[in-house]
């Protein structure tokens, strides 16, 4: 089973700074159907303008990945991390017992990015700071695994795998063995199992055993793949 959701449906968020699109529940945006698919609680994408971004503000007991599609993005956190996150690079927080933490725009061009939220399955952790940059090389034509709980990559505290794509050439394949999925077209066109989507589409994916994707255009893509069921402490 593979629901569609159009970009249109998801919250927005719109201020002279900032431009958001939630895909779940967030902030002043509610719907009692639209809270999480499995472990993945938020699914922003997010447009800052230059000069911008989040002050300091807390967090605990929540596994935080920022995706930078395009700029630059400058953490810093009360543990003492401070880095800059370029485009093709991932940053990931274990918000764990608890951490402050801000994210501004690092240039003088518009900042993209994807902010992901998951529930973790354990509470209380020692929070952690992670950060790796993934070429186009890496993930051409084939999805590379950059985040996984049981995989040599960047951790995570929760079964949860996130894979990137460039999809150009060829059709590529994923076997979903049980499990379900949720797919986001970052730019570009494709075909998943034979259904069209569109840049800024997503697709939450459930009961299939194989999914095929195919580009139509030149695309990016982001995959998490994720358990039926899951252990969460919140």
């Amino acid at each position: 089973m593979i629901k569609v959701i159009p970009n249109v449906e998801n919250f927005l968020t719109k201020t002279d700074w900032l431009t958001s699109f939630h895909h779940f529940s967030f902030g002043e945006h509610y719907d009692s159907t639209k809270v999480n698919f499995g472990p993945l609680r938020v699914f922003n994408d997010d447009v800052i303008n230059q000069g911008e971004g989040f002050g300091f503000h807390p967090h605990h007991d929540m596994e935080i990945v920022t995706c930078v599609t395009e700029g630059m993005l400058e953490h810093r956190d009360d543990f003492g991390n401070q880095g800059i996150v370029k485009e093709g690079e991932i940053h990931r927080t274990s918000a764990g017992s608890g951490v402050f933490h801000s994210a501004y725009n690092h240039s003088d061009k518009i900042l993209k990015l994807l902010q992901i939220w998951i529930m973790p399955d354990k509470k209380g952790i020692k929070p952690e700071y992670e950060q790796r940059k993934f070429s186009k090389e890496q993930r051409q034509d084939k999805l590379l695994c950059i985040i996984s709980q049981k995989q040599s990559t960047m951790h995570l505290h929760q079964d949860v795998s996130f894979y990137i794509a460039c999809l150009e050439r060829k059709k590529i394949t994923h076997e979903l063995k049980g499990r379900m999925s949720y797919l986001f077209v970052i730019v570009g066109k494709i075909k998943l199992n034979g259904i069209e989507l569109f840049g800024k589409d997503s697709a939450m994916i459930q009961k299939e055993e194989i999914i095929e994707m195919t580009p139509i255009t030149k695309s990016e893509i982001i995959l998490l793949d994720m358990p039926e069921s899951f252990t969460s402490t919140n």
